[in-house]
């Protein structure tokens, strides 16, 4: 649906586009009747002032916003970093807002946004969201915008991820190799694109090592935590000819670390474990976790760098701009071969 905008307003009352826009403003230059038509048609029509052509016009605020999931993750935590570097060498600050993986504080995030506080936007979006309109909406009032890592398929813009289906073909394809006869994919969200890659990755390794695929043993994760070690407790318990465990985040990889020593199952020797994670004590863990771990500091600065020149130079940001990085695979003890 076309935005309602000044001049659409202008046309309906058969006003000029100059005397809406004091209207709204509540500009002594204008009537009250004429102000009270324009309010009235205003919202109506469920119009919302353009804040951020605005401050084009005052000029820029030289602030980017970062929506994030969480912040307590190696992996954002990182990114954070090379998105803070890119902004400061050209000058810019950097807002962060937390959506705690929850869809409705990311709405109301999102709509807090339109107020023009930013120049652009980084947006790595949240497990739960499935419907995307608030963002298209944000979208349409011509705020850059650029997502990393989570990202939104339905908004056509620049995009900065990782390989993930050919990282998620590695990860099962490794554990093939080190053995495992019923490997277990443990699912971030059947909602986010990188989830969708990583399991489809997982799928095809199986099916090109002919390996018949369970159902059963695809087990999608959820935000707590404790109910995690709940849901793998379960499935190690039904399926105990499980041998082989690949996480598609680093949450569900400690939390099957967790369940593995409470049951008694030997890593590696009894199953082997490997996960998407950018966790520095990875090798620390007893015993070492064999990662797919992603350039999260490159993803944060690139994709930085794509939209504050879509600022700067007052551009809109394209998907051909998009970005693919490669993750790289460190095996360690919890996947070696006794």
């Amino acid at each position: 649906m076309t935005p309602v905008n000044l001049k659409s307003l202008a046309e309906q009352l058969n006003m000029s586009i100059a005397t809406v826009s004091r209207a709204l403003r509540d500009s002594h230059e204008v009537s009250e009747a004429t102000k009270a038509r324009v309010r009235a048609l205003a919202t109506a029509l469920n119009y919302e002032p353009n804040a951020y052509a605005s401050s084009l016009r005052r000029n820029l605020s030289k602030t980017i916003g970062v929506v994030i999931p969480k912040v307590a993750n190696h992996f954002f935590a990182l990114a954070i970093n090379g998105i803070e570097e890119a902004a400061r060498q050209s000058g810019y600050h950097v807002l962060i807002y937390l959506t705690h993986d929850d869809y409705a504080r990311e709405v109301s995030i999102v709509q807090h946004l339109k107020g023009g506080r930013i120049d652009g936007l980084l947006m790595s979006v949240a497990s739960g969201t499935e419907d995307f309109a608030h963002i298209k909406s944000l979208q349409e009032t011509n705020l850059p915008i650029v997502f990393f890592d989570r990202v939104c398929a339905e908004v056509p813009t620049a995009k900065v991820t990782t390989n993930d289906y050919e990282s998620g073909y590695r990860a099962t394809e490794h554990l093939i190799q080190a053995g495992c006869q019923h490997i277990a994919h443990l699912l971030i969200s059947n909602n986010l694109s990188i989830g969708q890659f990583r399991q489809q990755g997982y799928l095809d390794a199986l099916q090109a090592h002919g390996r018949a695929h369970a159902p059963d043993l695809v087990l999608p994760g959820v935000m707590d935590n404790e109910q995690n070690v709940v849901l793998i407790r379960e499935l190690l318990q039904r399926r105990p000819d499980i041998d082989g465990i690949f996480a598609s985040v680093e949450r569900l990889a400690i939390s099957t670390y967790h369940v593995c020593r409470e049951l008694g199952r030997r890593i590696p020797d009894d199953i082997k474990i490997i996960g998407f994670s950018n966790l520095e004590a990875a090798s620390l863990l007893a015993p070492p976790l064999s990662t797919i771990t992603q350039p999260a500091y490159d993803i944060g600065r690139e994709a930085a760098k794509i939209l504050l020149r879509a600022v700067e130079k007052k551009k809109p940001v394209l998907p051909s701009q998009s970005l693919v990085l490669e993750s790289t695979l460190f095996e360690r003890d919890s996947t070696a071969r006794r």
